[in-house]
């Protein structure tokens, strides 16, 4: 949607030794062009990047800031304070929050009209289900890990799947294929807590195309 595949573009993992994030560093090895893995230690990079078969070329950095050249940056740390600022993203930059509390400053939103930012997690559930509570989404929406849960027992599968550190690229592949079985599908993009609507998406386009013109890293 924002004009670059994923095979052509630079993807950064921040929190990539995490449980989630080198099961996804894994899975987006398989097509994209570059691949920048993001954490603390480098010993732990270095086993994540092993981990990471496919086409595209990686490395590794415990420098946030090394995101900078990145098309799409997928933020997943445990971390209790925002990591990503403003001056960390180049126009254009898709940036993914998988991360509660949130990786990504609220000036970013306030400071940047030429990135997208959208949080992951928001499942759409199958039915026309009623949870009897609010925890903030639309109706019928739910947290991934809740939708998991539920994909799992519509499944008659009744176990633990992704609890610990080690979370397989099978296992994620797995629970892919059973959500879509079962008609759970992608709920729509949501950015600190409002819809995305595509119109935004085009207007973030349309003003990155006018500021990378003037683009100069700042790292």
């Amino acid at each position: 949607m924002m004009g670059r595949p994923l095979h052509d573009a630079t993807v950064a993992v921040v929190g990539a030794t995490g449980a989630i994030g080198k099961t996804c560093a894994e899975i987006l090895a398989r097509d994209a062009g570059e691949l920048i893995l993001i954490g603390r230690r480098e010993d732990a990079l270095h086993a994540v990047k092993e981990r990471c078969k496919g086409r595209a070329k990686v490395t590794v950095s415990t420098r946030v800031n090394a995101i900078y050249p990145a098309d799409l940056v997928l933020t997943v740390t445990s971390a209790v304070h925002e990591v990503i600022e403003p001056q960390h993203l180049k126009p254009g930059a898709v940036v993914c929050d998988v991360a509660r509390p949130r990786d990504v400053s609220k000036l970013v939103a306030a400071q940047r009209d030429d990135v997208l930012v959208i949080e992951g997690g928001m499942v759409e559930v199958p039915g026309p289900v009623d949870f009897g509570f609010n925890f903030g989404f639309p109706p019928g929406k739910a947290y991934a890990c809740m939708a998991e849960t539920i994909a799992l027992a519509l499944e008659g599968r009744y176990e633990d799947y992704t609890v610990g550190k080690d979370i397989s690229a099978a296992q994620a592949d797995e629970i892919g294929e059973i959500a879509a079985r079962h008609g759970f599908k992608l709920a729509g993009f949501r950015s600190f807590e409002k819809p995305v609507s595509a119109q935004h998406i085009a207007e973030v386009r349309e003003r990155a195309s006018v500021t990378i013109k003037r683009w100069r890293p700042a790292y």
